[in-house]
């Protein structure tokens, strides 16, 4: 318990001292790129512009981080939800209708004409149920598509460099030949 305690209080430590000289860091490339007329614009507008476009449009905040290859997968998603919606309501009509003239005492006809009462009302709730599901599920991907541009475009605002990195690491102890795993933080300047 000591040595995970002690190793989360090491990362806390290690992650603060890191922040603040990446502050350092990104001030002092900030200084360079206006001396060297390089001037860097990040539109701080950026991710509520591609959440506002992905609501108008699905997929259009997408394109607007230049992620063209998650526009299908937009619409392979919420395109199967409306199909699967649209299919299972039609059968769910279709049962109801064949129930509803069960009960006027008339007879049906067609796919559905061996089939009893019970049958009919279980297909009709299996129906629904799927029918509100396949909705459920593409609001869902409705609004996934609008969270996904919106975290892709804050991501595309930080800067990602090998400066400041943890990754895990496994060394073999020399002593027992066992291997040992740990996480090595590296920081350059």
């Amino acid at each position: 318990m000591k040595n995970i305690l002690f190793i989360f209080i090491f990362l806390i430590t290690s992650a603060t001292f890191a922040q603040e000289t990446e502050n350092d860091s990104l001030q002092l490339t900030m200084n360079t790129d206006v001396t060297l007329n390089k001037h860097v614009h990040q539109d701080p507008l950026a991710p509520s512009k591609a959440a506002f476009y992905s609501a108008v449009l699905p997929g259009l905040g997408q394109a607007y981080n230049k992620k063209y290859w998650k526009i299908p997968i937009v619409y392979a998603a919420i395109g199967t939800s409306l199909y699967y919606y649209s299919w299972n309501n039609k059968k769910y009509h279709e049962y109801r209708d064949a129930y509803k003239t069960l009960l006027a005492g008339g007879t049906v006809t067609g796919e559905l004409a061996d089939i009893g009462e019970d049958r009919l009302i279980r297909a009709q709730k299996f129906h629904q149920k799927n029918r509100d599901l396949s909705m459920l599920l593409a609001l869902g991907f409705y609004v996934l598509n609008i969270v996904e541009a919106n975290v892709n475009a804050h991501l595309m605002q930080f800067n990602v460099s090998d400066n400041l990195s943890l990754r895990p690491q496994l060394q073999q102890n020399q002593i027992d030949y066992k291997h040992n795993m740990g996480l090595t933080l590296s920081y350059q300047f």
